[in-house]
C-alpha cells in the first residue's frame, strides 16, 4: 500500500494517487467500456488492442478534475495516458508510438505488458 500524496491541491492530490496506485491509467472523457469523446476512443482501443489492463478515469465527471489534469500534467488536452506514474501523452502521441511499434516496446519494459 502506497502512502497517500497531499498536498494543498486535493485534486492534484487525487490525481497522483490514482496515477501512484495503478500502473496503467487513463484520464478520459467518458469510461472505458462508453469514451464520449473520438481521441479517448482511439486511445482505448490502442489498449485495448494490445491487451494493457488500465483504469479509465472519466474526467467529464468533475469540472475541477477536468481542468486539474491539464495543470497536472501541464498537457491541454484529454485523454492523457499514464504509465507507472510517468505521463506518457495525449492521443496523437499514443497513436504515433502505436504506428511506429513504441508503445508496445515501452509498455512492454514498463512491465505493464507481457512480452
Amino acid at each position: 500500500m502506497t502512502e497517500a500524496i497531499t498536498t494543498d491541491n486535493p485534486v492534484h492530490d487525487f490525481i497522483a494517487n490514482a496515477v501512484a496506485e495503478h500502473p496503467v491509467v487513463l484520464f478520459m472523457k467518458g469510461v472505458p467500456d462508453q469514451p464520449q469523446c473520438g481521441f479517448s476512443a482511439v486511445v482505448v482501443q490502442i489498449l485495448d488492442h494490445l491487451g494493457v489492463e488500465f483504469v479509465g478515469v472519466d474526467i467529464l465527471q468533475n469540472d475541477e478534475l477536468r481542468q486539474g489534469i491539464k495543470t497536472f500534467s501541464d498537457w491541454p488536452t484529454i485523454p492523457q495516458l499514464y504509465v507507472k506514474g510517468e505521463f506518457v501523452g495525449g492521443s496523437d502521441i499514443v497513436r504515433e508510438m502505436f504506428q511506429k511499434g513504441e508503445l508496445k516496446t515501452f509498455l512492454t519494459e514498463q512491465g505493464v505488458l507481457a512480452a
